[in-house]
């Protein structure tokens, strides 16, 4: 065998193992491939389950604690239905006329003893204890106890005051008191002053028919004949007779004073400059406005 042939086996030798080589690091080097899953619509739903937060546990209420159950608004509530319906009648009434009213009748009787121990204690509800056959009553308690036409005048004629009488207060236990007002107005034995809006009785004071009396129709004539003179000629009169009116001193006004402007001066002292040409320089700063 020549020495070329000896090269060229050689070689292809060599060729071989390396060839090897290379085959055998792409086999181990390469990736496994996933095994794709069965079932891939449920492994996304599970991972999304996953991925949500989920919300804290509310914390558990001790059961030693009472619950709100607002019966004490809702008996106060019972208290001011139960006045109004006292205050719509002219009559005391009793507790089981009350309790009907509001629908109570089946409640327990210790709500009942509550809506009665409120009553009786309640500033505006006058309590009537219980007689032999009679049951106890109750009765609204207004801020005047005055129901017709003649206890308000009787009310009004007692009074050591001119102060009057507030139909607001006299309405809360006398709802139909306007009318009677109107009427004994219009007979001249109230005086009645009323609101501009909507007419309504306001104040009320007692008035005596006896001491009004007509007037002649000739001195009427007379008294609306007379002119009254012009606001400002009063004073004027006055003063060209040498009076003084007293509200004289009020009506001055004060001359207003008018502030003079103040003339700025002119700035003095200053970094004098070319001193060197002060004999053929001239000042000019007397002529400066």
């Amino acid at each position: 065998m020549s020495y070329l042939e000896k090269k060229v086996n050689a070689f292809n030798a060599n060729l071989s193992k390396v060839a090897g080589k290379i085959e055998k690091k792409h086999i181990v080097g390469a990736p496994a491939r996933p095994i794709p899953s069965p079932t891939p619509s449920q492994a996304s739903d599970s991972s999304k389950h996953d991925l949500k937060r989920k919300r804290p546990d509310p914390p558990e209420v001790p059961y030693s604690q009472p619950r709100d159950t607002g019966t004490g608004q809702h008996i106060m509530t019972q208290i001011t239905y139960a006045i109004e319906y006292l205050k719509s009648k002219n009559t005391p009434q009793s507790l089981s006329d009350i309790l009907s009213y509001l629908s109570m009748q089946t409640r327990e009787q210790s709500y009942k003893s509550s809506v009665e121990k409120i009553l009786r204690g309640h500033d505006k509800v006058n309590y009537y204890p219980a007689k032999e056959g009679t049951a106890a009553l109750f009765s609204f308690r207004p801020a005047h106890n005055i129901r017709s036409a003649e206890s308000l005048l009787k009310y009004l004629q007692a009074q050591r005051t001119a102060q009057g009488l507030s139909v607001k207060e006299l309405r809360d236990g006398w709802p139909d008191a306007e009318d009677a007002i109107t009427q004994l107005e219009g007979e001249g034995k109230l005086l009645v002053t009323r609101n501009k809006k909507d007419n309504h009785a306001r104040m009320v004071w007692p008035n005596d028919p006896s001491l009004g009396f007509e007037i002649d129709e000739e001195f009427q004539n007379i008294w609306n004949r007379i002119k009254l003179p012009e606001p400002g000629a009063l004073a004027d009169e006055l003063e060209k007779e040498g009076l003084t009116p007293a509200n004289k001193n009020r009506t001055m006004k004060k001359p207003v004073k008018v502030q003079e402007k103040t003339k700025r001066k002119p700035r003095s002292g200053g970094k004098t400059t070319n001193v060197h040409m002060a004999g053929i320089l001239r000042d000019y700063s007397h002529l400066k406005k």
